[in-house]
């Protein structure tokens, strides 16, 4: 029995949009081609499919979801191009369109802040409704960085008081005395990554007087020890590198009115030979804790070069066969 065909215009309204929706030198309008049997016909009024019942209604689909985001004045990237491909082939495109509106915050300059992906933007709202959340995945996901854009959303919305953020300087141990300058001159490189995050949204001279204010802390790990934090947004990054009894003193320093979320990457374990991750037991003993929410992060998550995707794809396929 021969697959059914199928035959779909789709109208465009101007040859501006048209080009929008192609991209530069109809870059984008080939990187679907690649990806699909189907033919695709351009004319200055429309697009016309052509190919198999299924493939030509996800097209459809793609197409109509990236016309209305182009309509409400998005400016489409190649990354934005391809997420959507990859959600129409499981006919999901159309979820991009609430995506775009999610804004969490802005940045500094007035830009406005927004999950790039379906995972980002359900880590996003598990931040919003739990006191603890994790955040675990494959790097360029946005797992700090989404977690900063939201503790400030908080701050700024009045919901707390203060941010800390928090890593656990594996490399540091002995090392760290020997390294020039003050304690924080010494534990600075490893907590830049947050500084970075920071920059980004309130701007270096907003960061710096928050910090002075005592508004925003950043902190080595142990400086959590002993401390009951109230009405605080704490992060903790890199949270694969840390012990069992490191993970459990965190999480108890949690106080009224606080939110945390804790991030990692459990491939990317940094501990010494023989030593446990504190993230990976905490997912295993906490996962059945209803008001702790666990995300996980896929390589479609990845926000970064469309490259790092597949460098991650391909490594956990090797992992995957490994014996």
């Amino acid at each position: 029995m021969s697959e059914l065909k199928l035959s779909v215009s789709i109208p465009l309204e101007n040859t501006a949009e048209g080009l929008a929706l192609f991209g530069p030198q109809d870059k984008f309008l080939r990187l679907i081609e690649q990806e699909t049997e189907s033919v695709i016909h351009t004319r200055e009024s429309e697009i016309v499919l052509d190919g198999s019942d299924k493939e030509v209604r996800s097209l459809e689909q793609l197409f109509e979801t990236l016309l209305q985001l182009i309509r409400s004045g998005l400016q489409l990237n190649e990354r934005d191009v391809r997420y959507a491909l990859s959600l129409a082939r499981e006919m999901k495109a159309d979820q991009l369109l609430a995506l775009f509106k999610g804004e969490i915050t802005t940045t500094f300059r007035g830009k406005p802040i927004i999950p790039k992906t379906l995972g980002q933007r359900h880590y996003v709202t598990t931040i919003r409704r739990k006191d603890i959340v994790f955040g675990i995945g494959p790097a360029g996901t946005g797992k700090t960085y989404l977690a900063v854009v939201s503790a400030v959303a908080a701050l700024k919305n009045g919901k707390v008081k203060r941010i800390l953020l928090t890593r656990p300087a594996v490399e540091a141990g002995e090392s760290l005395g020997f390294l020039p300058g003050d304690l924080q001159e010494k534990v600075d490189p490893y907590l830049r990554p947050l500084y970075d995050a920071l920059n980004d949204v309130l701007g270096a001279e907003g960061v710096a007087k928050a910090m002075e204010r005592g508004m925003i802390e950043i902190a080595p790990l142990a400086y959590m020890r002993g401390r009951t934090l109230d009405d605080s947004f704490i992060i903790l990054d890199e949270a694969q590198n840390t012990t069992p009894e490191q993970m459990k003193m965190f999480l108890t320093r949690l106080g009224f009115g606080s939110h945390m979320v804790i991030t990692g990457d459990v491939t990317q374990i940094d501990l010494p030979k023989g030593r446990q991750s504190g993230l990976i037991e905490a997912q295993r003993i906490l996962r059945d804790v209803e008001e702790i929410g666990i995300v996980h992060f896929s390589e479609q998550d990845v926000v970064r070069h469309a490259l790092v995707q597949k460098i991650i794809m391909a490594y956990n396929q090797d992992r995957d066969q490994q014996p």
